[in-house]
Order: structure tokens, then C-alpha cells, then sequence
């Protein structure tokens, strides 16, 4: 399994990380990129099984990230962000993400909803 954490705080993709790896999830690799722009880079030359994507970061956000990304690929993207609020989901959503976890999170939390992606 590989994962794209695309977040603009590195402390926070190592809390992604950490929380992924507590949850009990087998990972062979994680791929970081600080913003939408550097993710759908890494995602020219890589391929990955699932992308961790925050909602708000310079350069490009998260929306227009999974915007961008779903033009090409059709890997599972789930927002990690604190835009947590209806109809910022509803929003997430229909711009192409799969799901959405809100910050703060727990690894049990991550379990619960990336779950299905793992099987």
C-alpha cells in the first residue's frame, strides 16, 4: 500500500503518519507533498493506492487538488481537515473526494473510515 499525505504543515503529514501506522495499517511507502500543486507532481510520476489530503494550503487547496486529480486518476481521496461542517463535506464530495476526516483526529478514527480502503 501507498499513500500520498498532501498537507502544508510537515508536522501534520507526521501526525498523519503516525496516526496511519497506530491504527495498524500495513503501508509500504508514504509519499508527502506540502501542496496541491507538489501532490499532483508526485502523482505524475508515482502511482498510489490512497491520497490523505488537507482542504487549506497555499499555491493550491485541497478542493482544487481532488478537482485536478480526479481528471487523471481515480484513486480513493479522503480530505484529513478542519473544515468539518455539512456543507463543507457535501462540498468535498461532490468535487471528487471519497470521504473526509476531521482534524483533530484519533488512529481509531482513521481505522474506522479509511478501514474499507485496506481490505
Amino acid at each position: 500500500m501507498r499513500i500520498l499525505i498532501v498537507d502544508d504543515s510537515s508536522v501534520m503529514r507526521k501526525i498523519v503518519t503516525r496516526g496511519l501506522r497506530q491504527a495498524g495499517f500495513a503501508i509500504d511507502e508514504i509519499l508527502e507533498a506540502g501542496d496541491g500543486q507538489q501532490g499532483l507532481e508526485v502523482l505524475s510520476n508515482q502511482t498510489v493506492d490512497l491520497i490523505l489530503s488537507d482542504w487549506n494550503m497555499p499555491n493550491m487547496d485541497g478542493l482544487t487538488f481532488v478537482r485536478e486529480a480526479r481528471k487523471t486518476i481515480q484513486t480513493p481521496i479522503v480530505m484529513v481537515t478542519t473544515e468539518g461542517g455539512e456543507g463543507k463535506v457535501n462540498e468535498a464530495i461532490a468535487s471528487g473526494a471519497n470521504g473526509h476526516i476531521k482534524k483533530p483526529f484519533t488512529p481509531d478514527t482513521l481505522k474506522d473510515t479509511l478501514g474499507k480502503y485496506f481490505a
